[in-house]
């Protein structure tokens, strides 16, 4: 186990390095003038070159690179180019938010998908089953901006139940947090319903069944366990989606998090909180990826990661 884990580590290395480059390029190779941009449009040839020089966009790209690479091993994202404040202070404080935010649409999803899963796969081929696979398929097919455009329209302009925007009380969570696991909530649905119904399938299901075991036990002690790891590849790819997710959720309900951070950061062609901003989330998302292979082998014991290979 302990070898596996570190062999997972050490291919995170290229793949980090990987992210490092395709953040920075295509950064880059945006149209226009960085510096310019930086600047603003008002700034003087000569200013315009001082900025140039100051964040070392006169230096070829190699070079750049190089000093972005060192920045990023002394854990350095740079300097705002809007703010002047350093791109971690800006990413600190506006990513507990987002972790806030997807946690708990992560929780929503995985109570109502799962849940949903079982009752369907327990009960297949019912009204329930055929209504909530339904369901399912337009949760997955709904664009996010349209549902968050639609709940807003429902709850806070028609029924004034809740907030449109902003972050407050818990009530600002609730339109944010269903419309970002609603998406989740119907992949998971449709996923653990599949898996379910495999394993519901298989000789020692029958054998526990036949052993007088109740229905109930049957389900969730037997069943459910073995069904779980599609589940959690689901589940964990999807807690990574959901922090990357979630730009266009909160800019459309001002949630002040690090995908808002982003979209304004694009907007004022700020490129280091930009990169900044990319690279974490990218390696969040490794990082959650290395969980979830460590999670399988405590799942299921019969899978054995030796020399490399799974057998």
């Amino acid at each position: 186990m302990y070898q596996y884990i570190a062999r997972r580590l050490l291919l995170t290395i290229p793949v980090v390095f990987g992210v490092a480059v395709i953040v920075f390029s295509i950064v880059r190779f945006i149209p226009g003038d960085p510096a310019r941009a930086i600047a603003g449009v008002q700034a003087t040839p000569e200013f315009i070159q001082q900025v140039r020089v100051r964040y070392a966009l006169d230096q070829p790209l190699h070079v750049q690179f190089g000093l972005y690479l060192r920045g990023l091993a002394r854990g350095d994202l740079g300097q705002s180019t809007f703010t002047r404040r350093p791109v971690t202070t800006e990413i600190a404080e506006r990513f507990p938010r987002t972790l806030l935010l997807a946690s708990i649409s992560l929780a929503f999803a995985t109570v109502l998908g799962v849940g949903a899963g079982i009752v369907s796969a327990t009960r297949r081929n019912s009204l329930f089953d055929n209504a909530s696979m339904f369901i399912a398929l337009v949760g997955v097919a709904a664009p996010v901006f349209w549902l968050a455009l639609m709940l807003q329209l429902l709850f806070a302009v028609q029924l004034r139940l809740l907030p449109a925007t902003g972050m407050g009380s818990w009530r600002h969570l609730v339109l944010p947090a269903v419309t970002l696991g609603s998406a989740s909530a119907a992949l998971m649905a449709r996923i653990t319903r599949s898996s379910m119904l495999e394993v519901l399938r298989l000789d020692f299901i029958t054998t526990a069944r036949a052993k007088g075991l109740t229905e109930r036990v049957v389900i969730y002690k037997h069943a459910l366990k073995n069904a779980l790891i599609p589940v959690v590849t689901v589940l964990g790819l999807q807690f990574g989606i959901l922090l990357g997710g979630a730009v266009l959720t909160e800019t459309v309900f001002a949630w002040p998090g690090v995908g808002r951070l982003l979209v304004d950061a694009i907007l004022r062609r700020d490129y280091p909180v930009v990169q900044g901003t990319v690279m974490l989330l990218a390696l969040l998302f490794v990082l959650i990826n290395l969980v979830v292979d460590i999670v399988y082998a405590f799942l299921d014991p019969r899978i054995h990661y030796q020399g490399g290979s799974e057998e």
